[in-house]
């Protein structure tokens, strides 16, 4: 006969019984209110270990701010931060935070309370020196560029009744968002060009929905190609690129807009929807940089930003990665910003790693130092030098020479490894 059985015939009976299995149950609680009890009493002195938790949580943290999540530079400050991440408690840890682009990712690095660092481009000092001379005079001792990250290609999308610029005069064209680096770039374009047009601060987005729908003559994106939503457009869409060359402008002057900014083309390779085999539509780019506020060197920002130059330096060989994006191949850590401070941890680490790789690409310049990569273009420049007959160069024309100096540089070491 079962205990319980026993226990419904004759309750009386077991009645002591069933006192031992409540005070039993009583003196022992389950394991789980076991655990909610010591987590309670850990609650009830919380002090030094929630403030220990917080000081380390904000002691490893720094702020990059970006534009929109379409942009290059969200998409790079996703791969630094994937990269360079450590929780523990002297690691690092890079938060990226959306803002605006431009002119105001400068101004937030400058004047926002928590932004530490900023994906911006190499022509915003000179244009805040020009719109307030007075409020951004020293504007280059406050913000310094930790190093170039990749160059942004000017894209102006077009309907294909649209053949050149100079068709858009008067027509409605796209210039991203009010105030992003795109609408500051096509601002300077367009007022160097001088072709008025009728702007539109529409997203990429909304603004291809519309170009396709003949809502608008063009759009303008400036960002490190291959942008993602262009290059899911089509032919059979009614759009292509527009040229921006001397050849496709005969009646304008491009001196001043190839002084400012870089030889660029758009390829099949990058938009193999938009461009065909075989050719290029040329334009011009400009340069994103990372910077961060020069804050004092004794100060507890400085030293952390200065954590996070010394995580991200000496990790630039994980970039070469098919996981990252393709822009990668075109930072070299070491290169020279004209205009602009080298941020000062940063200049530090080059000049004490002069045999670490400073470059993440996989063109025949990975994995060479920093004295590596200036010797070999020194000696290119004398070649160079000679047969030019010593021609001072332009920030833009060494740009270019610095393709052609990689291009030969990765052709002398394919030729090495053959013949071995």
């Amino acid at each position: 006969m079962g205990v319980l059985t026993a226990a419904a015939r004759n309750p009386i009976l077991y009645l002591p019984f069933f006192a031992f299995l409540v005070l039993a149950t009583i003196a022992s609680p389950p394991a789980s209110a076991q655990r909610r009890a010591a987590a309670a009493a850990q609650t009830q002195t919380p002090g030094a270990s929630y403030e220990e938790k917080k000081r380390q949580a904000n002691d490893i943290a720094v702020s990059v701010v970006v534009s929109g999540l379409s942009c290059t530079c969200a998409r790079f400050t996703e791969d630094i931060r994937n990269v360079v991440n450590d929780l523990s408690p002297d690691g690092i840890r890079v938060l990226p935070v959306l803002g605006v682009g431009g002119l105001q990712n400068v101004n937030d690095v400058l004047f926002l309370k928590n932004i530490d660092m900023g994906v911006v481009d190499e022509d915003n000092l000179r244009l805040l020196k020009q719109k307030d001379p007075a409020l951004y005079a020293n504007i280059e001792q406050r913000i310094q560029y930790i190093t170039k990250l990749y160059n942004s290609e000017f894209h102006v999308l077009a309907r294909d009744d649209i053949k050149s610029y100079d068709d858009l005069r008067g027509k409605k064209v796209n210039f991203n968002l009010k105030d992003s680096q795109t609408e500051v770039t096509a601002d300077t374009v367009f007022n160097s060009l001088n072709i008025p047009v009728q702007r539109s601060y529409y997203d990429n987005d909304e603004a291809i929905k519309r170009l396709i729908a003949g809502d608008i003559s063009a759009m303008i994106i400036l960002t490190g190609a291959p942008q993602a939503a262009l290059a899911k457009l089509k032919k059979e869409d009614g759009v292509h690129f527009l040229a921006l060359d001397q050849e496709s402008l005969p009646n304008h002057d491009l001196n001043g807009l190839f002084a400012e900014y870089l030889p660029a083309e758009l390829t099949h390779d990058l938009y193999p929807n938009l461009v065909p085999e075989g050719t290029t539509v040329p334009t011009v780019a400009n340069r994103a940089l990372l910077v961060a506020y020069a804050w004092p060197e004794n100060s507890e920002m400085y030293k952390r930003i200065a954590k996070f130059v010394e995580a991200f330096f000496s990790k630039i060989d994980q970039f070469n990665n098919p996981s990252r994006h393709p822009k990668w191949r075109e930072v070299n850590l070491a290169a020279e910003m004209p205009g602009w401070v080298r941020y000062k941890p940063a200049a530090d680490w080059l000049a004490a790693h002069k045999n670490q790789p400073v470059s993440a690409n996989a063109d025949g310049t990975a994995g060479l130092s920093t004295a590596e990569l200036r010797l070999a273009f020194d000696k290119f420049m004398q070649t160079y030098a000679s047969a030019s007959g010593g021609k001072e160069l332009s920030p833009r024309d060494r740009e270019a020479l610095f393709v052609r100096f990689k291009e030969s540089l990765a052709g002398s070491k394919a030729t090495q490894a053959s013949a071995r």
